[in-house]
């Protein structure tokens, strides 16, 4: 019939397309993989990502967590994790992550001079993010956070077919412009059968540290709508507030040097709805 022959039809393609699909391998020592990304860049997915890691820590307590900075042309974790300095090495070859705050990290800016631009090509790229993932002495990490670069090209394509992903983060602005990656990243995620843990919406609101008077500098409410379209939950909003820029900047995460404003109130429930979705971690 002409049923059965277009189940057969579809089952000979799918045949054919996973035989180019790498095979996932999971990183040693790594229990769970949670990826913060975003379409468009500078809608604070770093921010979120190295901010979110460290109440994540808390809420778990006895959990060991790690950080891992998947840009490689424009790493953050150095600058708002307050770490300096080169990976020391293992007797097996094998870089240490720096530490601080209770948080494993590894970043292309810790090999490289701070000011010195990498410029290299797609496979130059593809290779130094394997090595990030794989050339990294993690010990036993229950959760590894990956920042990865905004968009949807080669290291988002790498990182979710070589390894398994407990789930994804999106993280975009109420503009329309965002927005519109926002939905091509969610749809990414989809099609390389990354689940996608929800949605937050960055810079939501601006209050007047004077009067108190609240602004919608990029438009309300707009990733809850795109959540909606997309049947996705909305993990939290975090304001536009110059307490969570000048502490980042100092490498003094909002959520440790003013545990109790609102901002930090915020990155601790995106960690607490991020530990709620995951699955079951493997013993």
């Amino acid at each position: 019939s002409s049923s059965s022959g277009d189940e057969a039809l579809k089952d000979k393609r799918a045949r054919i397309l996973s035989r180019g699909l790498p095979k996932q391998k999971p990183i040693e020592g790594v229990k769970q993989v949670v990826v913060v990304a975003s379409g468009k860049g500078g809608v604070g997915k770093s921010t979120t990502a190295d901010i979110s890691t460290i109440p994540f820590l808390f809420l778990t307590q006895t959990k060991e967590v790690g950080l891992l900075d998947a840009d490689i042309y424009g790493p953050s974790i150095p600058k708002m994790m307050n770490l300096k300095g080169n990976p020391e090495l293992t007797p097996k070859n094998l870089m240490r992550p720096l530490k601080n705050y209770g948080i494993a990290c590894m970043s292309m800016g810790f090999l490289i001079e701070e000011t010195a631009p990498v410029v290299w090509r797609g496979l130059m790229v593809m290779s130094a993010v394997e090595k990030l993932l794989r050339q990294v002495d993690w010990g036993q990490l229950d959760y590894l956070v990956i920042d990865m670069p905004p968009g949807t090209g080669d290291v988002q394509l790498s990182v979710s077919q070589n390894i398994p992903i407990a789930g994804a983060m999106i993280v975009s602005t109420p503009q329309d412009v965002a927005l519109l990656d926002a939905r091509k990243g969610a749809e990414m995620f989809k099609k390389v059968h990354v689940p996608v843990l929800g949605l937050v919406q960055n810079m939501s609101v601006f209050q007047c540290p004077k009067c108190k008077h609240e602004t919608h500098i990029f438009g309300a409410d707009g990733v809850r709508h795109l959540a909606e379209t997309l049947g996705l939950d909305i993990l939290g909003d975090i304001p536009l507030h110059v307490n969570i820029r000048e502490t980042c900047d100092s490498g003094q995460p909002v959520v440790i040097s003013q545990p109790q404003s609102d901002a930090a109130k915020a990155y601790l429930k995106i960690a607490m709805e991020i530990v709620r979705r995951l699955p079951v971690a493997p013993a």
